[in-house]
């Protein structure tokens, strides 16, 4: 083993680096000079065979060999690497005069922001969160909710239907239904969905969101209700408001009423349905209606979003028009 036959191997090696001008064959070239059969690590094989001063001497001389290489080939490449981004942007006639290009950043749309909302404040007073399906049959749509068959709401022209049994839900009641089939009570959750129904104005969309919220315990009254929308609506416009419930009628539901605040102008604006679920709700789940008893209510989010930002339109929420959006 010879010191100056190694030192000079060092200095050929790094010539030939300084002149690759590709980042693909310098790669190649340094596997092919620093891997298990270079020259380098054939003369590290034979340390094991000299004298114990000669290894020491040796051993020193490849090591600094090793990393002095290893080192000479990094610097290479992050060169040629700057050199590549250089002539690119060149070639593009890049300006590095230009300023920055801004990083923009989504946000959650306005009718998710008011869902989250509502079942942030459900959750607190121990409503479980569930899931809908948006699909349904007619029985869990109309027919288990007490929905008569001649009911407006079955019409083809009011409803989206599939076939003569399937169609789109025009209400996330139909989650009553799938969840009291299990009568595991207390029943006290929320369902937040789209639903569909033939309508398109300023203040209707055939695509719709709604939050349905339903209780079934025992000895639940309409007190109970009314306490929980009138915390909700002061939790949810962030203020004491003027609220009125006034006498309604809905085919799952007796008592019924619908819930109006009074805007600023002084008119009273109705924003939700609520009520104690029919005994024949009850019953067409197999639940004792004189042992137990429920409520129910249905908030359409669009609504409640309108109120809150004081837009005049309900279809600009699905527009996808930015300059809307970016005010939310």
């Amino acid at each position: 083993m010879n010191k100056n036959k190694i030192e000079f191997f060092i200095t050929v090696i790094m010539a030939i680096v300084d002149n690759i001008k590709n980042i693909s064959y310098l790669k190649k070239f340094k596997k092919k000079i620093l891997g298990k059969h270079s020259y380098l690590s054939n003369k590290m094989k034979q340390l094991k065979f000299l004298e114990l001063n000669k290894k020491i001497f040796f051993g020193k001389i490849l090591n600094k060999s090793f990393k002095k290489i290893k080192i000479h080939f990094l610097n290479r490449e992050k060169k040629l690497k700057i050199n590549f981004v250089k002539n690119y942007d060149i070639n593009r006639n890049f300006d590095y005069t230009l300023p920055g290009k801004k990083l923009l950043f989504g946000s959650l749309h306005p009718i998710t922001k008011s869902i989250y909302k509502i079942e942030d404040f459900f959750s607190k007073i121990g409503f479980s969160i569930i899931n809908g399906y948006e699909i349904e049959d007619e029985y869990h749509n109309f027919s288990c909710l007490n929905i008569p068959k001649d009911h407006p709401s079955r019409n083809k022209k009011d409803t989206f239907w599939l076939s003569d049994n399937i169609l789109l839900r025009t209400q996330t009641s139909n989650m009553q239904v799938h969840i009291m089939k299990n009568k595991k009570f207390p029943i006290k959750i929320i369902s937040s969905g789209k639903v569909y129904r033939n309508d398109n104005d300023i203040k209707h969309t055939p695509m719709f969101h709604q939050i349905e919220g339903l209780i079934v315990s025992k000895n639940i009254s309409f007190a109970n209700l009314k306490w929980i929308i009138c915390k909700f609506l002061n939790f949810f416009f962030k203020k004491k408001i003027s609220i009125r419930f006034r006498n309604s009628y809905f085919p799952f539901t007796v008592l019924s009423a619908e819930v109006d605040i009074k805007e600023q102008n002084g008119k009273w604006l109705e924003i939700l349905g609520c009520g104690i679920v029919h005994p024949n709700v009850l019953d067409n789940m197999n639940i004792d209606y004189k042992k137990y008893s429920g409520c129910a209510f249905g908030i359409g989010i669009e609504r409640l979003t309108m109120l809150y930002y004081e837009t005049l339109d309900l279809r600009n929420f699905f527009e996808n028009n930015l300059n809307f959006l970016k005010q939310f």
